[in-house]
């Protein structure tokens, strides 16, 4: 029967075109990952990158070699081959920010992407100078409903601390109803201090050039502890180890109230569930117990091993808080 033969050759072929696959999802990794790092080398999320980068090539017996570029690299990441040799450190700035001040990213988070693990979380601190008479967030906020436009906060546009203060405004203003239908609002009248970078906005509230400032728990606790800053409240939802007597924004009148850095791992779009599943394990193992773990949460960051299913809802979360805060503060993407 020629036909039948034929036929069964054919089978068999196309069976195996499928098969191989399989195996090579199984023998994965066979040769080098690589990392790309959309920021600079040598900054706080490079640092991170190159951790996890050491750590995640231990547990799969290959390098997993760094790729530092600037914020090109999350777009040429989605382009890349799906094959689970190229990863990408996906953060808040560009898979979560970046759409709400952006709507034509050429890159969509949420598409573009399979979202591995997150790694780790840190808070933002509010800091006043040491000599501010400000010495609760609710003193704060009394002084700046009752004195509009009295209080002045240092601002990096569109950084991090910069829509954590955007996001505090909206989140303490009161609005009332009267007797005619009008809303009568109470906002929070801070004045910002523009400034082009972090350290200089720092340096501004320790010398009380500017009231106050939003910015990441490891720059400002050696100056909280030094005594040239005062730190009123902390972004996370519970207080953070590193500064234990700081209240947390949420438990300090504020339910809900959530403003952190993250940083995770991330794969082009199509990468095989079996190598998918692979990497949430290794990272899982790779960050459990161990000093790296240690060392992180001695920097006060919150080590966050997460599913993939977990970071990619997380995600969804965080581009919808940052595009609503986007939308009513105006903040329009740095020229």
């Amino acid at each position: 029967m020629p036909f039948l033969r034929a036929a069964v050759c054919v089978l068999a072929a196309f069976s195996a075109s499928f098969a191989l696959p399989a195996v090579a999802q199984e023998n994965w990794p066979t040769k080098p990952l690589r990392l790309i790092i959309p920021f600079p080398a040598g900054g706080s999320s490079d640092q991170l990158g190159r951790l996890m980068a050491k750590e995640l090539g231990q547990e799969l017996g290959q390098p997993v070699q760094v790729e530092n570029t600037d914020a090109k690299g999350t777009k040429a990441a989605a382009g890349a081959a799906p094959d689970g040799y190229t990863l990408v450190l996906s953060g808040v700035g560009t898979n979560a920010i970046s759409h709400a001040l952006n709507p034509n990213l050429d890159y969509d988070s949420l598409k573009d992407f399979v979202h591995i693990s997150q790694l780790s979380e840190g808070p933002n601190v509010l800091v006043v100078g040491a000599a501010s008479p400000l010495k609760s967030l609710q003193d704060l906020i009394e002084t700046g409903k009752a004195h509009p436009g009295k209080l002045t906060y240092a601002q990096v546009h569109a950084s991090s601390g910069h829509l954590s203060m955007e996001l505090l405004k909206q989140t303490v203003s009161t609005c009332v109803s009267g007797s005619s239908g009008a809303r009568n609002c109470t906002t929070l009248g801070l004045t910002g201090v523009p400034f082009t970078g972090a350290k200089p906005a720092l340096d501004a509230v320790i010398d009380n050039k500017a009231g106050m400032m939003f910015t990441n728990l490891d720059a400002v606790a050696p100056h909280v502890r030094s005594g040239k800053l005062r730190a009123l409240a902390v972004t996370s939802l519970f207080r953070n180890p590193q500064l234990p007597d700081v209240p947390s924004i949420s438990e300090a009148g504020y339910p809900g109230f959530k403003a952190v850095s993250w940083v995770g791992i991330s794969a082009p779009k199509g990468t095989p569930p079996a190598v998918v599943a692979r990497l949430e394990k290794e990272m899982e193992a790779a960050f459990k117990a161990s000093d790296t773990r240690k060392q992180l949460e001695a920097q006060g960051l919150v080590v966050v091993v997460s599913r993939s299913a977990d970071y990619t809802d997380f995600i969804r979360k965080e581009i919808e808080r940052w595009r609503r805060v986007v939308k009513v503060a105006g903040i329009q993407a740095p020229a």
